[in-house]
């Protein structure tokens, strides 16, 4: 697994003289802000030439510049209110596509600065976006081993960024990989096993739990889902457990549960209409989950604890499959009324959860997490954007919104939603006969706050409930929906985002 290397360029030297680099892209809101004179000429005079330079992405032939390419990518709309830093990642993308067109294997990349807060992290986001374009599927790669010319970038920066930015996009690509690639070659065997060869040798302490009895124990929900898959032996599901402890005193600890459906066939009831399609991608959420892990392996950092649980399942339709109206008893002992077994996810998750509540319960400064694409509502609701929904203890602590500024700056926008009761008087199941619903029996885009409630679910079902702001022990929980932001392109088969990796990494560095 191979993903792009940043490299810091600090002499300007190389701009000129190449040192290796073969093309010179120029991320800028203004030809006039180039610091760079001989640069800025050349493009201003391309421009009195041609009126798109500056406009719309341009290749020039530069004699003298870094390969004699000079490709400038301007960022459009900068002055607007309502732009984010995403303008910048996109006029990187349209800039490193025209690189890797023209034959370019290891261009540099200039950003020219801003002065505007909000743009402050353009250089990061610029280049990460570079590798996010030029990111390539698992199975292609696999059969095209040059597919991928560029697998390295120079960043112009006085800042040390190359490292970090590096380790971010190492993660991210695992994320993309494990989430982008179609279900038999990405099973749930081959998921643990993929982890299991990302991990190999690294800080990170690994666990794949594979017996189906000690599953079915341990994990009746998650098994209750794949229960029809047991059949098939290649089909079997999986538990990977995941721990990075650093070094020093530990003084924040997070737990992640991460939703790993390999394939939703939408199980009994089953998705029809086409609605199977892209259904692959059901396992972002653990995949991003341990494509945030791999990156604290390589950046290593101090006082915090990591630990992680990816729910590996495939939801598929037979004789043995679970069925609406049925009851399972949960992890947390908690009887549970199927409602809908398309709505799989989120049992799944639940005894990740209650699993994870109990080693939080001594862990030092616990914060709680769940990611998954969950729900189509909340794609009907945000569109192409993160939503997270937190208990009463994390919004008391401002958790959400702590992450939502991170998220801002990283180019992976969060909306906040709120838990509310009527979130709580959905799950109620009317025969009394469970103490919750999973689901009710509709599509969640239709449903009324649709992406809202399955996480007042999530707490009743992890016994997480019980912990409370007015509890002896309260936990703080954040569940986050990534349906609409873990794929950009083709709703179906295109590109793994793997948000919120870039998000998370610095939430957890920084706090």
């Amino acid at each position: 697994m191979k993903s792009v290397n940043f490299v810091n360029v600090k002499d300007e030297n190389a701009i000129f003289d190449g040192q290796g680099w073969d093309a010179l892209i120029v991320v800028t809101h203004s030809l006039k802000e180039i610091a760079f004179d001989e640069v800025r000429l050349f493009a201003e005079h391309a421009a009195s030439v041609d009126k798109r330079v500056g406009k719309t992405t341009s290749l020039l032939l530069a004699p003298g510049l870094a390969g004699g390419k000079l490709i400038i990518a301007p960022v459009l709309a900068a002055e607007d209110d309502y732009q984010d830093v995403r303008i910048y990642g996109e006029a990187a993308k349209a800039g490193i596509n025209m690189a890797n067109a023209s034959g370019s294997t290891r261009p540099l990349l200039l950003v020219v600065d801003s002065s505007e807060a909000r743009f402050s992290f353009a250089k990061d986001v610029s280049a990460l976006a570079c590798a996010q374009a030029l990111w390539q599927p698992l199975e292609k790669r696999e059969a095209e081993t040059d597919c991928v010319p560029i697998h390295e970038i120079g960043l112009f920066t006085l800042n040390d960024l190359g490292k970090k930015l590096s380790a971010i996009e190492v993660g991210k690509q695992l994320a993309r990989d494990l989430c982008g690639t179609e279900p038999e070659r990405m099973s749930a065997i081959h998921f643990s096993e993929y982890c299991q060869l990302a991990f190999e040798g690294s800080e990170i302490d690994i666990e794949v739990i594979d017996n189906i009895d000690l599953l079915t124990q341990d994990y009746p929900l998650l098994s209750g889902v794949a229960r029809s898959s047991i059949a098939v032996p290649r089909h079997h599901p999986r538990v990977v457990k995941l721990a990075y402890c650093g070094e020093g005193e530990i003084t924040r600890t997070f737990f992640f549960a991460g939703k790993g459906v390999i394939y939703d066939t939408g199980g009994a009831d089953i998705k029809v209409a086409g609605g199977m399609a892209g259904m692959s991608r059901d396992k972002g959420g653990a995949a991003a989950v341990a494509g945030l892990m791999k990156t604290l392996s390589v950046l290593k950092p101090k006082g915090v604890r990591v630990v992680a649980q990816l729910g590996l399942v495939r939801n598929s339709i037979g004789s043995d499959a679970f069925v609406t109206d049925e009851i399972i008893t949960s992890h947390a002992n908690c009887r549970v009324r199927i409602g809908n077994t398309d709505a799989e996810g989120r049992l799944v998750l639940a005894d990740l959860l209650s699993h994870l509540r109990i080693e939080a319960q001594c862990a030092i400064a616990p914060e709680l997490y769940s990611v998954a694409t969950l729900t189509g509502h909340v794609v009907r609701c945000y569109g192409g954007y993160t939503a997270i929904v937190e208990n009463s203890v994390a919004k008391k602590e401002g958790i959400g919104l702590n992450l939502q500024k991170h998220a801002q700056q990283w180019a992976e926008p969060i909306e906040c939603s709120s838990l509310r009761r009527e979130d709580f008087q959905k799950i109620v199941d009317p025969s009394g006969a469970a103490q919750v619903l999973s689901s009710n029996n509709g599509p969640s885009a239709t449903t009324a706050r649709g992406h809202q409630y399955p996480a007042a679910f999530l707490l009743k079902a992890s016994g997480l409930f019980e912990h409370g702001v007015n509890s002896e022990l309260p936990l703080p929980f954040s569940h986050i929906d990534i349906a609409g932001s873990a794929v950009e392109g083709h709703p179906h088969y295109g590109s793994p985002t793997a948000c919120p990796v870039a998000s998370l990494v610095n939430y957890i560095i920084e706090g």
